[in-house]
């Protein structure tokens, strides 16, 4: 077996105690390639989760590896958001903050956090810093997302309308292909213009291009649709349940918030060393071509099924095998798989899928996404 590289040294390092703090944390059961896992979000915490212990752990981990901190420390204080300890969740938003430039999205943290202030009672200091995430014009699509649904959550329609307006025009003007972390973006904004009662322009024809539910949007966003719920008919009341479970769909954008749904992609030389070593793995990885189409088949049932926030993440032999170790448990086991992908999308590692169609393909095949597994 090769060496490990000083990378792979801090990696292997740091995998116990990443390991340690997704030990508790219920993701959902894999299905489909091993390797595919959901990264403890919000979508993948059980109700009696101990969001106070894993915010604990996750801050533990963030003090020893500063590197990884932004990552960490964003699920510390989403887990203490959902344990509705709301100051503690800003204490973690204000020692990010404390060292701004050397984050890597210092504005998606400053959006999370004025998101959070207003939730219990901020509202003048949530409103200050929204304005400044707006003036800033961040070329990433998410604090947008997070601002503009705050606004639209405490009943601001008119301001919330203006921030998705200002967001689609600066991100998608003259874009052929919308990005697809812009979607949410298109979504929230037609949303809000339906309950405003605004006809429809061309960002909302765009929004109905992107939508894949059998409901249409107008129909999800009609703000009396609402009434039914008081309804005494069950056909209406079955009707609502259909167009809720839609509305669910186009939430979790928001929901899993800034963590992945992650598949694990080996590279040729890494999976190559991977079944030499572990031959049990074989059956799992017949050949690496087969390994690559499985990747792209997995993320596109998940778009279809609706899951969004969809990314990949990279393994190497020796951060897996430590990984292992931490684990008590053989690299052979195919179960672990699913959870070494979920510790490298907790500490940030998950690049977004699907690329645009003339950006490289992940796959590293330097060629066009469009003309390789994009096709």
């Amino acid at each position: 077996m090769r060496p490990d590289t000083p990378a792979e040294n801090a990696a292997n390092a740091k995998a116990a105690v990443n390991a340690e703090a997704a030990a508790n944390v219920e993701t959902p059961e894999p299905t489909g390639p091993a390797g595919r896992a959901g990264a403890p979000g919000p979508t993948g915490w059980t109700e009696n989760a101990d969001h106070t212990a894993e915010a604990a752990r996750l801050e533990r981990a963030a003090g020893l590896y500063p590197e990884d901190a932004e990552a960490l420390l964003l699920r510390a204080a989403a887990h203490l958001e959902l344990a509705g300890d709301r100051p503690a969740a800003t204490t973690l938003y204000d020692r990010l903050l404390a060292t701004a430039d050397a984050l890597e999205n210092a504005t998606l943290v400053r959006a999370l956090k004025a998101s959070n202030l207003w939730e219990y009672g901020h509202e003048a200091e949530a409103r200050a810093i929204i304005d400044g995430v707006r003036t800033a014009a961040p070329r990433d699509p998410a604090p947008w997302v997070i601002v503009a649904e705050s606004l639209e959550s405490h009943d601001e329609l008119e301001a919330a309308h203006e921030t998705f307006t200002e967001a689609v025009t600066l991100l998608l003007t003259g874009v052929e292909e919308p990005p697809y972390a812009t979607r949410p973006l298109l979504l929230g904004r037609h949303r809000v213009r339906r309950m405003l009662g605004v006809s429809h322009d061309s960002w909302d024809a765009l929004a109905d291009t992107l939508h894949s539910s059998s409901v249409s949007l107008d129909e999800l966003h009609d703000p009396k649709r609402v009434w039914s719920l008081g309804s005494e008919n069950p056909a209406e009341l079955q009707a609502e349940l259909v167009r809720l479970r839609a509305e669910l769909g186009a939430y979790r954008e928001a929901l899993s918030r800034p963590f992945p749904v992650a598949v694990l992609h080996w590279p040729a030389p890494e999976l190559e060393e991977l079944v030499a070593a572990y031959a049990d793995l074989a059956t799992e990885y017949p050949s690496h071509e087969t390994h690559l189409a499985t990747i792209e088949r997995s993320l596109r049932e998940l778009a279809a099924s609706g899951t969004p926030n969809l990314g990949i993440v990279t393994g190497t032999v020796p951060s897996y095998e430590a990984f292992a170790a931490s684990e008590g448990t053989s690299p052979t086991d195919t179960a672990l798989l699913p959870q070494y992908a979920t510790t490298l999308a907790a500490r940030g590692r998950a690049v977004a899928w699907p690329p645009q169609q003339t950006a490289t393909c992940w796959c590293g095949s330097q060629q066009p996404y469009g003309e390789c597994h994009g096709r």
